[in-house]
């Protein structure tokens, strides 16, 4: 029972930013969301139908990593997600003041980059597995579930 505690903990901690915080700030906040979206690609229609996909992909994806269902899929898109919100809104060579030292808005914007990128190296891990076998199993089977809640029957053992 406690390894699946575990297990259920580590991917709501992978997908607390998505479901409960980014997912419910596009519903209150959505001129404000679509503004954003806005800057990246300098069309309100393109940025309202950005903002559903997104807010669509964040939802379905992340309960399909808690339940478990196509959960190495869902963390594969969700990667990608990252890099391309990364790309899209955390573009740090674009502002001026990137400095090393003292205050930076660029420095602060570069920081929230690497943390997207690194969010998708953990989202592929839990796609792939930590080593080439996993990779291949993805690959070769993507809607296949990683069975994340079973346990070990004690007389299988």
């Amino acid at each position: 029972m406690f390894s699946v505690l575990a297990i259920l903990t580590a991917r709501c901690l992978a997908i607390v930013l998505f479901l409960p915080f980014s997912a419910l700030d596009k519903i209150l906040n959505p001129k404000q969301a679509i503004a954003q979206a806005e800057q990246a690609v300098s069309a309100r229609s393109l940025a309202t139908i950005l903002l559903l996909a997104g807010f669509a992909l964040e939802v379905v994806m992340s309960v399909a990593i808690l339940s478990g269902i196509a959960d190495r899929l869902a963390a594969f898109i969700l990667a990608g997600y990252c890099v391309i919100t990364a790309l899209l809104w955390k573009q740090f060579w674009k502002i001026p003041d990137f400095r090393l030292r003292g205050e930076s808005r660029g420095r602060e914007t570069f920081w929230d980059f690497l943390k997207n990128l690194a969010l998708a190296g953990g989202f592929l891990l839990l796609a792939f597995g930590t080593n080439s076998v996993g990779a291949q199993r993805f690959f070769a089977h993507p809607l296949a579930s990683s069975n994340p809640y079973r346990t070990i029957d004690r007389e299988a053992r």
